[in-house]
């Protein structure tokens, strides 16, 4: 019997084996419409009871991305100005209001809402951060080169783009077309035995 549900080695291969982080970039736009055919396939795995806290501003215009220059770390700021789009993730404080919406057979909104503070922002930094993973391999899925970054002052990020408080920025991905050319050897994993047990 065929196992229907198995990816392909190239799908592999896209996914894990060839995806790189890419610092550099060919001078190609990425559309509206492949941005948004991004969020609707990274919004598709599994959240915490499908809560769905993750938001993005897909960062493109002149004017986004003087905006994050002095947000940035040294050493991603050419890299930043140069990709042809800046996806801040961020997770949404108040992701408990569409809760009605994401699981109509269930009335979450009053669990998370109850929650302490800290346990609503625990729950919500979790499952933005799996959709953080989701977003990147959606993104190579669809043919784009990602540039995931930490080296940035988040609390001038969510001054910059969410002053109202409601967004709190997790981590930027550097978006577009990547030059293979200019990539590094590809730094060494941790194998099998010296991360994982079988118990």
């Amino acid at each position: 019997m065929t196992d229907t549900k198995k990816a392909s080695q190239a799908d592999i291969d896209l996914l894990f084996l060839d995806g790189r982080t890419h610092g550099q970039w060919l001078d190609r736009p990425v559309p509206d419409d492949l941005l948004r055919r991004l969020y609707e396939l990274a919004r598709m795995p599994p959240t915490s009871a499908n809560s769905q806290p993750m938001r993005v501003v897909f960062a493109r215009s002149v004017d986004a991305k003087e905006r994050l220059r002095p947000t940035l770390s040294a050493g991603n700021v050419d890299k930043t100005m140069k990709a042809p789009v800046t996806a801040i993730l961020a997770y949404d404080v108040d992701f408990p209001e569409k809760m009605p919406k994401l699981f109509p057979s269930f009335d979450w909104k009053p669990i998370f809402a109850g929650m302490t503070a800290s346990a609503r922002e625990r729950s919500a930094v979790h499952s933005s951060s799996l959709q953080a993973g989701y977003f990147i391999l959606a993104a190579r899925a669809l043919g784009l080169d990602c540039g995931p970054m930490g080296g940035f002052d988040s609390a001038k990020v969510d001054a910059a783009f969410f002053p109202d408080g409601k967004w709190k920025s997790t981590l930027l991905v550097n978006l577009g077309y990547g030059d293979a050319a200019k990539l590094h050897p590809r730094n060494p994993r941790l194998d099998f035995d010296e991360a994982c047990r079988i118990e």
